[in-house]
């Protein structure tokens, strides 16, 4: 298959083709030539869109699909596919299935569901067994069967002592460590945001505390024990300041934000739309501020869509029984060059997720593998449900006015465009 994209502006800091408008022909999945103007012929499938926008392949590192076990909430099949249409070549794949992902045959199982998809899928295994937060995973031997790092998906361990050994063992094997920043022991049983909002709307409370302090705990372990950490999806302005403070003392620490985070706030709240209902909670706008600078100083390492399907059992609901969790592969791109240029978030979906988690970043150069997202950042809509492909549906930006559109991409050779 030979692929000819036309009139590209190239979006890739590692490339001499930087901000350059250029053709860029694909052959047999490889780039083979970087022009300004490249003659088509009868046998070249042409991408040629308005305002066309080409980067490396997303990465999204935090992305759930249900299967196996909740396959009515979504599948591997069509995540996969809902993933390349929003931009994503690659994911890293949460455990909270059922069973769990804790065995290196689990392991191997979404791998090998994942075949042949234009999509890369990469796992990210329980760090304890069935995620329980009471004795570690056979960590090394889900390593050796493709796990990319080990984590028990929005469920904090607990136990000290537990997190300390994991972070020894995991050095053996170079392997990264995810602590999910939550104190359950003050979080209590929050389901909002602890402050003005959760008060007058009578809603139980999670105190920013709860983040920091677990937070604060993982540090101090990973000064002791050294090894690599990865904190996903923080919220709070403290969290960010303990970060960047602990990167200073050169700590391998490195974290993740939601664009939920980064573009909402707990003024959603107010007509109980259990949508809005995530862990950790919609914080407050000064929250979103604090993270937004994060990413453009470079504290928060990379930003993540955190989707979460939820079938409409669960979420149609009053707000306190409803699970926490939205989708968010749709809405990622849109969301986040509404508050941010694209300059200052691009590589922390591109080339800082594949260096934190062990993947061989990509490049927009002659001779390299093509692994490409197209969109238009200028291009704006209103986010509703017919723009949402995913099996379910609970989207925290439904009915959000929204910048830029994504095209599809480029990779495994294969083209998947939204026609």
């Amino acid at each position: 298959m030979i692929t000819l994209i036309k009139s590209a502006t190239i979006i890739d800091a590692s490339s001499s083709f930087h901000n350059q408008k250029k053709d860029v022909l694909i052959e047999n999945g490889v780039i083979k030539e970087i022009e300004d103007t490249i003659n088509s012929k009868d046998d070249y499938t042409i991408v040629n869109e308005d305002n066309l926008h080409i980067s490396c392949g997303w990465f999204d590192t935090s992305v759930s699909f249900g299967e196996p076990g909740f396959e009515e909430r979504e599948t591997i099949e069509n995540g996969l596919k809902v993933a390349a249409k929003s931009g994503f070549t690659a994911v890293a794949v949460n455990a909270n299935s059922n069973p769990v992902i804790d065995t290196k045959s689990s392991v191997e199982f979404l791998i090998n569901k994942a075949n042949g998809s234009a999509t890369k899928l990469y796992p990210i295994a329980a760090l304890t067994a069935k995620s329980k937060g009471i004795e570690m995973a056979e960590l090394y031997d889900m390593q050796q069967s493709g796990a990319i790092a080990f984590g028990d998906y929005k469920k904090p361990i607990a136990n000290d002592n537990l997190m300390k050994v994991a972070l020894l063992y995991a050095q053996n094997f170079d392997g990264l460590v995810l602590s999910f920043p939550k104190n359950i022991a003050i979080a209590g049983e929050g389901i909002a945001n602890e402050g003005i909002n959760s008060t007058k709307l009578g809603l139980k409370g999670i105190p920013a505390l709860a983040e920091e302090l677990q937070i604060a705990r993982d540090l101090f372990l990973l000064e002791y024990t050294g090894g690599k950490l990865h904190i996903p999806t923080i919220s709070t302005a403290k969290s960010l300041q303990l970060i960047k403070e602990a990167k200073k003392k050169g700590l391998q620490v490195t974290c993740s934000v939601s664009a939920h985070h980064l573009v909402l706030s707990d003024n959603e709240l107010h007509g109980f739309d259990s949508n809005f209902k995530t862990n950790p909670p919609l914080r407050t706008k000064q929250d979103c501020k604090a993270l937004q600078k994060g990413i453009k100083t470079g504290i928060i390492d990379t930003i993540t869509s955190d989707h979460n399907p939820i079938d409409i059992e669960h979420k149609k609901v009053e707000f306190s029984e409803a699970k926490d969790g939205t989708i968010g592969l749709e809405s990622l791109f849109g969301a986040l060059n509404s508050v941010l240029n694209i300059t200052d978030f691009i590589e922390n979906i591109t080339s800082k997720p594949r260096k934190i988690f062990g993947i061989k970043p990509t490049s927009i150069a002659i001779g390299e593998t093509a692994d490409l997202s197209f969109f238009n950042p200028e291009e704006k809509n209103i986010f509703t449900k017919d723009l949402i492909l995913s099996t379910s549906k609970n989207s925290a930006f439904l009915n959000k006015n929204l910048t830029g559109k994504v095209y599809g991409v480029f990779s495994n050779n294969q083209l998947i465009l939204n026609k």
